[in-house]
This record gives C-alpha cells, structure tokens and sequence, in this order.
C-alpha cells in the first residue's frame, strides 16, 4: 500500500510533519486545498464565490505549501485572501471578520523550522470539528475531487489582504479598551514567528515600554533557542535590561510564556488562576468557572474553591479546552503550556491578546509580576517524555501495563499519572503529581525506562 492510501491525516491540533515527507508534501497540501474547497462550496450558490484565508508562519517551506494550497482551492472555483506571515489567532479572527467560509493557517507552532503544518478554522474562526477534518479526509483519497474541478470563468481568484496586520493590531487593542500600559516595561520575545511584525506594534502603541528580542525571521531560525520553547532566555534579558516582565510568544503567538521582574519563568497554572481570580473579583468569569486540562495542578482547584470559583477538566488540548468553553458559556480557560482562551474576544488561544490581558490585570491589581508565583501552593509534578517508533496500545505493552497500574495504585489519594502519546509528535508523555517530589521522579524514571527499551527510538 503506498503513503498516498494512509487514511489518517489529522492529529489533535491539524496536520503537522516534516516539510517534504510525507504527509507535508506539496502534492497532498494541493489535495487538502482541493477538499477544503469542495467543502465550503456547498454552501454557497453558483453566483456568490467562497472564499479562504490563507496566513502562515515564517518557515521557508510556507512559501510552497502556500503555493499548493491556493492552486488546489482556486481550481476548484473558491477564491482566496493572502495575509502572509499572521499569528494563527489573527488568522482566524480574519476569517471571522471578513466573513471568509474558512480559514488555514500554515505553521508547525511551537516546532522546529524543518517541520510545518496546516491548520483549519470554520467561518467562525473555530478549529475545525472531527467530523470535518474525516470529512475533508475522504474527499482527499476519493476520486470525487478529479469530478469537480471547474473550468472557465468558474476558476477562484488569489487577492493578497495588505491591511491584515493593521485589521489585526487594532482588533488586539481593542481587547483591553486601549487601556494605557505606560510606566511598565515589557521584554518581547517573538520567536522569529508569525507575530514578529504585529505583536511589537500592539504593545508599543499602547504605551509600554518595549525590548524586542527576536524579531528577524529568515526562514530557518523560527523557535530555535528562543521564544516559548527557550523562556530562559527571555527571562535572563528581562534582568539584563531591568524590566518588569518578560512575555515569550511561540512560532504562531497562539500560546505564551510569562517571565517575572527576578528572572523567573512563572507556571501557566498560576497565570490562569491569577487571571481567573481578578475576574471573579470583578464578576466577569461567566460561572464563576475556569477551564483547564488534565494536565494542571490540581492546587489550581483548591485555590478557585477557596474563592468561590469552579474548575472544569478537559482532555490535553486547548480544542478541547474551547469546545467545554463553548458548549457550557465559560468565558476562561486554558492550558498550563501557555493556551490560553479568552472567549470573549477569541476563538483560540493567542498569545499577544493574552498578555495584553495578563498585563492589564497586574497594573490594575498593583502588584509585581513575582506576586504571581504565590497564588497557588503547588504539588509537586514531574514531566518526562521520549521518542517512540510506534504508538502502541498501552494494554500491548504488558510491561508497561503492569508498572502503569503498579504506580496507579500506590498514588491512591495522594496523586495521579497521566501517561499518553502526544497528538503532534512521536513521543510518548508522562505526568506524575504526589505529595512526594523524590518518590514521583523515581516512578517517573521508572516508566520512562520502560517505554524506552519497550518502544522507544
């Protein structure tokens, strides 16, 4: 059976992969452009065009995958709109403004330049729902896409939207009201990503006083030793220039990294519930509640419950953080990594609209950003991680297994492990939360050797 048959594309956040293997070949990218196409263009009539925002990172291969994309979706009688380098929330809050049937952003996040991916946004500038992407999936390795093409006049068109970043600065501002940030100086890192152009401008305007650190994309240098993956290093710049915050954005600013005044990477979990409580404060946290995933400590429900306030727990991933959030009416959520939703304003996480959030709420609660650390009493978690050839069925690794269960049971009352494959990657993650830091590191070690010499690379 050749690659081009393999049925299974979409991962937990998109499509994502090395530029060139497959399924990141500019020959399969023609075909999701192609599908995507057929799917909106049901719902429009013969006389009114669809049409498609395309946004990407700054990856070099974004230059062909965007090529691809656009010819596969006009050749099926879509148009599309071209913003360029966007952070993927600009993307589909474009989308959703401009009334477009779809959106797609081209990045790979928070990986390396090598890889890159696709990303999909519904015309309400949601991720597309499962049923969708199987939807869109079918179509690829279906004939009926060779049927449909049009010809003549019926041909989309590609426009290229020069004001996409001004439409999205000023969107971003107006999030916080044009709130003032004068008197507060920011250390920016952009990762050399997608939001190197916007994201300096936003807070700038605003009054803040800005250090901007990588801002110079040349197409291989997004992520690498910087932004959200390396916060170290805006941490370390953050002492060097005396400033009062760092913030570190990934390759696409859909998530951020927050650094206090001492040089100190602050948790995400101590970021959500920091935002969390300001809002219960001002009874604007719409159910008193807030929205994470498994994956947060579990101090972040104490802490809510002390004030009054709720958590709701989803599986790891902001989509699934977004779909609890839409379906129930909350208005916070987000994940301990950096995702982190105000729906009130988007649709996914974003990175320059949550700091301008973040940054705000500190300025009106007075404190220093090193206040933060102590919003909650965290216990003690331990994070490991390694390459795996295949993801096999735990049950399939009666060895695994048994450890799995071995350390379920002696964790009763006192903790937890989540163990599980990553959605975007080969790798397998393990999470151990107990009272214990030297007991759970033991455990942790423990299972990772197993899945090592079990099934690792």
């Amino acid at each position: 059976m050749s690659k081009l048959n393999i049925r299974k594309l979409f991962g937990t956040d998109g499509i994502r992969g090395e530029a060139n293997i497959y399924p990141m070949v500019p020959e399969l990218i023609l075909k999701i452009g192609k599908a995507l196409a057929c799917v909106v263009n049901k719902r429009k009539n013969n006389i009114v065009k669809p049409k498609i925002i395309i946004g990407k990172d700054t990856r070099i291969s974004g230059y062909m995958f965007e090529t691809a994309l656009v010819s596969g979706i006009v050749s099926m009688g879509v148009d599309v709109l071209l913003v360029g380098p966007m952070p993927t929330p600009a993307v589909a809050h474009l989308t959703k403004s401009m009334k477009a049937d779809a959106g797609i952003m081209i990045t790979a996040s928070h990986n390396p330049a090598k890889d890159n991916g696709i990303k999909i946004f519904d015309s309400e500038g949601f991720k597309l729902p499962d049923t969708k992407e199987e939807e869109i999936e079918k179509l690829i390795f279906s004939e009926k896409l060779e049927k449909q093409a049009t010809i003549g006049d019926g041909i989309g068109k590609a426009y290229r939207i020069n004001e996409a970043n001004g439409r999205y600065i000023e969107f971003a501002k107006s999030t916080i009201k044009d709130f003032s940030l004068e008197g507060i100086k920011i250390v920016l890192d952009c990762a050399n990503g997608a939001a190197y152009d916007v994201a300096p401008k936003v807070f700038t305007e605003l009054g803040a006083d800005v250090v901007v650190l990588n801002n110079n994309p040349d197409g291989l240098n997004i992520n690498k030793e910087c932004g959200a993956v390396y916060p170290e290093y805006t941490a370390k710049k953050v002492v060097e220039h005396g400033a009062d915050i760092g913030i570190t954005l990934d390759g696409d600013s859909d998530r951020l990294i927050i650094c206090d005044e001492t040089g100190e990477v602050v948790d995400g979990d101590s970021v959500l519930t920091f935002c969390a409580l300001q809002m219960l404060k001002k009874k604007e946290l719409n159910k008193n509640t807030l929205v994470v995933t498994t994956y947060s400590n579990l101090a972040v429900d104490d802490e809510l419950k002390k004030n009054t306030g709720n958590v709701v727990r989803t599986d790891n991933g902001d989509r699934y953080v977004i779909e609890a959030m839409r379906k129930n009416g909350y208005n916070l959520g987000g994940e301990a990594s950096g995702h982190i939703i105000f729906s009130d304003y988007v649709t996914t996480g974003d990175g320059v609209i949550s700091g301008l959030q973040f940054v705000k709420m500190l300025l009106q609660a007075k404190i220093k950003t090193s206040d933060i650390k102590s919003v909650i009493n965290k216990n003690p978690q331990v994070l490991c991680a390694c390459e795996v050839f295949e993801k096999k069925n735990f049950i399939d690794i009666p060895r695994l297994q048994l450890k799995i269960e071995e350390i379920e049971k002696q964790l009763t009352g006192n903790g937890r492990l989540l163990i599980r494959y990553s959605g975007t990657e080969n790798k397998c993650r393990i999470m151990i939360e107990g009272k214990d830091k030297k007991k759970i590191t033991k455990m942790c070690d423990e299972l990772l050797l197993i899945v090592k010499e079990e099934n690792g690379k």
